[in-house]
């Protein structure tokens, strides 16, 4: 299983781009199969590889303790389940913090949207390293993110740092503030403005700030600062269908975006394994995690993706979360964004295993010798997972 005993498949790659992923090898383990691989090597000492190795020690250990997580009688959570198999918050944050030091630099990042949110795992886990942190989620799933509010939130404590937004992306203006307590929302909102000066909730100021973040507020009330990071993950850009309303998307995202410069990161996957009937696993201690894709219409570039659980022996928790997706290109993507009025894009890409071996049939896992890189060509290949990162300069 893995990449045991296996050798390195040629690689798809051509015209390297001058900057090589130095930054380890956590993945972006979206709602497909790119999952965690396990991690029996020693890191190399990058601070990437340390994130990483967390979410796989956070993870294991997780995935044998479904206590306190919204677990109902004997079964566990779908949502803890997901976080378990799917994400690495510390990776994913390691590769946004350093992608805006790359395209932006000058200050470091303290303001994150994550949109298509869910339970906003990323979203608590950017504000667990520094106090200064703040973050916005949005997603139209009431269920999860109320999930969020009891399970997420509640280990680090729901400081004010942190708004919950239920509400559509193309549409995030009008979205509204998921209730939280009074006493919560009035700690620790300390908001650095776009020209870098902070107010602290100390003052008469931050009383009127809190008034704008009633429930049943939109975020068009609220005062927000600037985002320095915007982030939309588990391939969710494919849930928009129409390609003027990824256009409309991304231009919500440059707006929100701080006027000093920030930058807007999707994920998507792709290859020939993308075109067809696929199903993968990845078996943990106390379950297993299925992918499970469906034909491909060539014609509409659409699929339908399901996840299922199998928990013990017996417990089967099919359709556990299911997706009607449109796969995106990398040009249409690249179009798109520069349509919208990004300045600059970059793509970095990361080839995946092959979907079709024998190991991988059994379980997939990710190599952990190849890396992302940026890159301006790359050959087709079975699988290969991308990173698209959006610029908007300093006005």
């Amino acid at each position: 299983m893995g990449k045991s005993g296996k050798k390195t498949k040629e690689s798809h790659r051509q015209g390297r781009g001058r900057r090589a992923a130095q930054f380890g090898d956590e993945d972006l383990p979206s709602s497909a199969y790119d999952a965690p691989p396990r991690r029996d090597e020693k890191s190399d000492g990058d601070d990437s590889d340390e994130a990483a190795s967390e979410d796989e020690h956070d993870r294991d250990a997780g995935a044998g303790d479904h206590q306190d997580q919204g677990q109902v009688g004997s079964t566990p959570s779908k949502f803890h389940l997901y976080q378990l198999s799917v994400q690495s918050p510390k990776g994913d944050i390691s590769y946004l913090h350093k992608f805006f030091l790359m395209y932006v630099g000058g200050r470091v990042p303290l303001h994150l949207q994550e949109d298509f949110c869910g339970t906003a795992l990323l979203s608590t886990e950017w504000l667990r390293t520094d106090a200064r942190r703040t973050a916005v989620g949005l997603d139209f799933d009431r269920e999860s993110l109320e999930w969020c509010l009891e399970n997420n939130m509640s280990k680090i404590g729901a400081d004010g740092r942190l708004l919950l937004f239920d509400g559509n992306v193309l549409q995030p203006n009008e979205s509204r503030l998921v209730k939280q307590k009074m006493g919560d929302l009035m700690q620790g909102l300390n908001v650095t403005n776009d020209n870098g000066s902070t107010e602290t909730n100390s003052s008469e100021q931050s009383d009127s700030v809190i008034a704008k973040c009633l429930a049943d507020s939109t975020m068009s009330d609220a005062v927000l600062p600037g985002r320095d990071i915007i982030c939309a993950f588990n391939y969710s850009c494919c849930c928009l269908h129409r390609r003027k309303d990824l256009v409309l998307y991304f231009r919500h995202a440059l707006n929100a975006l701080s006027k000093r410069g920030g930058i807007f990161v999707m994920d998507v996957y792709g290859g020939t394994s993308s075109e067809c009937k696929l199903r993968l696993q990845r078996r943990f201690p106390s379950f297993t995690y299925f992918w499970e894709q469906e034909e491909f219409d060539i014609i509409t570039r659409e699929t339908r993706i399901s996840l299922h659980f199998q928990v013990g022996k017996k417990q089967m928790l099919r359709h556990a979360f299911s997706y009607h997706w449109r796969l995106w290109s990398i040009p249409e993507i690249k179009d798109c964004l520069e349509e919208a009025g990004f300045k600059s894009i970059h793509v970095w890409i990361r080839e995946m295993p092959d979907t079709q071996s024998s190991g991988n049939a059994k379980e997939y896992t990710a190599d952990r010798d190849v890396k992302y890189e940026e890159l301006q060509h790359f050959n087709q290949g079975d699988a290969w997972n991308v990173y698209v990162v959006g610029v908007a300069n300093n006005c």
